[in-house]
């Protein structure tokens, strides 16, 4: 999975059924499926998200805050 993240990512519009998050201290775009929304792992890092922003995200969009290989080891699992 991490791989086909890698090349959705460079995507500047969002296909349908999926959604932008932004990650890292970089704040690297990422489009993933909106099925993530479900998954028990990735809800811990929805968490994570709104502990650090409450709803305010910098970006304007979702911000997760944690490092890309994490993000990227996380959406790997959900498969």
């Amino acid at each position: 999975m991490a791989i086909r993240l890698h090349r959705i990512v460079s995507f500047k519009k969002v296909p349908k059924g999926y959604f932008a998050v932004y990650v890292g201290e970089n704040q690297k775009r990422f489009v993933i499926p909106v099925s993530f929304l479900s998954r028990p792992l990735f809800q811990d890092l929805l968490g994570m998200s709104q502990e650090e922003f409450g709803y305010s995200h910098p970006t304007g969009g979702l911000t997760i805050p944690c490092n890309e290989d994490i993000f990227l080891d996380v959406t790997s699992r959900l498969n």
